[in-house]
């Protein structure tokens, strides 16, 4: 690849719904780049991906924001009503007795590391906050992250969790949300299961 272009230089596209069918493949094999590194580990499998992903394109008010640089998506972003989403991402929601109805829920949010310090953190929430602001009956947005210990064996010496960055967008982390998901760590023969609990904020 050429040299990283400037954040002015790089096309910025929007699919929602249907449309996100279209960019299975690219936004699958750039989750699976991202997330390889700590603190998800993931060891990357197409099939999972497709599957993953079918479930934003059978939602009409879902949104990819992709980022590319010339034919490539460096960046990419969904979100999605959370009445749309899988129970699993659900089930913590109803535990608690909150509505889903006026949630909406902030997929992945991945970059290339180059593409890193060109404000695409930031533009990433805009873009998923106004699409969700869009339909005027939203109340909170919300979002998940992977716990790791801090002795992980993996975890490299200047890692920097985004929870600062996250509270910077107003988000707070709410401890008695939490979801369990499963895949293979690098390393690992069998997908096991991790913890990943939920940040929110007010629309």
């Amino acid at each position: 690849m050429n040299p990283v272009s400037p954040a002015s230089e790089l096309r910025y596209t929007r699919f929602c719904g249907a449309e996100i069918a279209s960019q299975f493949e690219a936004l699958g094999q750039l989750r699976i780049e991202v997330f390889r590194a700590f603190p998800y580990l993931y060891q990357g499998n197409l099939a999972y991906e497709m599957a993953y992903l079918k479930t934003y394109a059978e939602s009409p008010r879902s949104l990819l924001f992709a980022v590319f640089d010339g034919g490539d998506m460096v960046g990419a972003t969904t979100c999605i009503p959370l009445i749309d989403e899988t129970e699993e991402v659900q089930k913590p929601f109803l535990a608690t007795g909150m509505d889903l109805q006026q949630i909406f829920y902030f997929g992945e949010s991945i970059l290339l590391p180059a593409y890193r310090g060109l404000g695409l953190g930031h533009r990433f929430f805009g873009e998923r906050e106004a699409h969700a602001a869009s339909f005027g009956n939203y109340a909170l947005t919300c979002f998940c992250a992977v716990e790791r210990p801090s002795d992980h064996p993996l975890r490299p010496p200047d890692y920097r969790p985004l929870d600062g960055f996250w509270r910077q967008r107003g988000y707070e982390k709410a401890p008695q949300l939490r979801s369990e998901f499963e895949w293979q760590d690098i390393g690992e023969a069998s997908s096991t299961v991790k913890e990943m609990v939920y940040w929110t904020r007010n629309l």
